[in-house]
Order: C-alpha cells, then sequence, then structure tokens
C-alpha cells in the first residue's frame, strides 16, 4: 500500500521533525510512505474572508499538482465524518482491498482546505471537533495510520 501524506507548511521544530522520522520508520514495514510538504501562504491578520479564501485556493492548487488520477484522496475536514481507531483500520483495509491502494491524506494550512480540494476528495475525515495546529496535527495522523496498521495485522497496540 502506498500512503501519501501532502502537508500545507513544513516542519520546523526539531521534536515534531523526529516524531515524523519515528513513525515513517515504524511504517515502513506496512506501507511506502510518502510525505509531501506544500508552502504555506502568510495570512495578513484580520484577513477578510475573501482574502482567506484566496490564500486557501492558493495553497490548494500547490497540493493539486501532486495528487494522481489512481489516488484516492482523504481530505482532513472539520466538517468530515469522525471514526475510531478500530474502524479507521478496517477503512484503510478496506480501501486496499478494493484495488484502492494509493491513498493521499491532505492537511490543510491554518485556513483548512480549499473548495477544490474538497471537491476532489474522495472522503471527508475529521479527527475532532477541537482544532489542532497542523503540524502536531501530522504526527497525530500518522500515529492513527500506523495503529491502524497494528490492528490490521492483529498486532497489539495501546487501547
Amino acid at each position: 500500500m502506498n500512503i501519501t501524506i501532502i502537508a500545507v507548511g513544513k516542519l520546523k521544530e526539531k521534536y515534531l521533525k523526529a516524531a515524523v522520522e519515528e513513525y515513517s520508520k515504524r511504517l515502513s514495514r506496512y506501507c511506502r510512505l510518502n510525505i509531501i510538504e506544500v508552502q504555506d501562504e502568510k495570512t495578513p491578520d484580520n484577513a477578510s474572508s475573501s482574502e482567506q479564501d484566496i490564500i486557501k485556493e492558493k495553497e490548494g492548487r500547490r497540493i493539486l499538482k501532486y495528487i494522481n488520477d489512481n489516488m484516492y484522496v482523504v481530505a482532513l475536514d472539520l466538517k468530515g465524518s469522525m471514526m475510531g481507531s478500530e474502524e479507521f483500520s478496517k477503512f484503510v483495509g478496506n480501501l486496499g482491498l478494493s484495488g484502492k491502494s494509493n491513498i493521499a491524506f491532505i492537511i490543510g494550512g491554518s485556513l483548512g482546505i480549499s473548495s477544490e480540494i474538497l471537491k476532489r476528495a474522495d472522503y471527508k475525515l475529521c479527527f475532532s471537533k477541537m482544532t489542532f495546529p497542523h503540524q502536531l496535527f501530522r504526527i497525530m495522523l500518522l500515529e492513527q495510520i500506523y495503529r491502524g496498521f497494528r490492528i490490521m495485522k492483529g498486532e497489539p497496540y495501546h487501547k
């Protein structure tokens, strides 16, 4: 299975980079992982709604360059569906069984994901109604993907 994470913004903090490296190493037993970072746009203070939409669209165009036709696209969106870890594991496993072995997870910038990306998405997933820093969220997603593979394989995991 091929897992691609396309995220807006670059990780700067060493501890976040170390966590990504650790989960990338752990996931190498289960899948081919590719993490793509696209440049984020500077958001001016008190940006209007239309300015925010323009920023999201610019970031969205950068993301679209990396989405192939054969990818099953999962957009991480506050309006998406929620699921537990076991359900997420089945979701990813069923995609693989149905021949959709190229999965792209999209993490938007601080303003969210563009409407164009949301239209392209095959599924919209929400982790929580809470808001998380998108850099930290990348680690949370990697952990859940790792946990999902462990569950799929019947291996022990922390409940």
